[in-house]
């Protein structure tokens, strides 16, 4: 296995609009390595266009939104794809499926890097907003992890929420809570 990066991933829709969605990539062998689970929007996009983009926000609010139901972050035409990308990336990268390796599960797109673009300066790392993406991840795999194994996590991740966390991290974190207790809540009433 290779380093996955967590980024916000643009797909192009059949009908020209943009989709947007949190993603793990993999970088191999000069290739971008997208992973979407079956059944995904992602992945009938990719299926249906073969192109999507890259982009690289400081605000953890776009990944936790995009779990939550809030996915109306501003967006910008890419460069060489017809594509959407985040508008208030860090930078941007736009990519073109070369092949597909399918999987029951998972499968793999290989993508081409077509352009690679810096937009801002990288304003350092915290560790309220490593939090939020690892709470996202949580958030996205709830009907695959034990209850408790989720509650763990969180407590876990709330210490660094309590000691770094600014507004825009404080909201995502809250959006994250609010759809895991909703969750855990339904388990409870079944």
């Amino acid at each position: 296995m290779s380093l996955i990066l967590e980024a916000i991933l643009t797909t192009a829709t059949p009908d020209g609009g943009t989709h947007i969605a949190p993603l793990g990539f993999r970088r191999e062998d000069g290739f971008v390595v997208l992973s979407p689970f079956h059944p995904s929007r992602t992945l009938d996009n990719l299926r249906a266009t073969g192109i999507a983009a890259i982009s690289h926000p400081s605000d953890v609010r776009v990944f936790a939104g995009c779990l939550t139901g809030r996915r109306d972050w501003p967006l910008v035409p890419c460069d060489r794809i017809a594509c959407g990308r985040l508008a208030e990336a860090l930078s941007h990268s736009e990519l073109i499926v070369e092949r597909i390796e399918e999987d029951a599960v998972r499968p793999r797109f290989i993508c081409r890097e077509v352009v690679q673009v810096g937009h801002l300066a990288f304003p350092g790392h915290n560790r309220a907003q490593a939090a939020v993406i690892e709470a996202c991840i949580l958030a996205s795999r709830l009907d695959m992890l034990p209850a408790d194994k989720v509650k763990h996590e969180m407590d876990y991740l709330a210490i660094a929420i309590d000691k770094t966390a600014g507004p825009r991290e404080l909201e995502a974190w809250n959006w994250l809570k609010e759809k895991i207790d909703a969750h855990r809540a339904r388990e409870q009433a079944a």
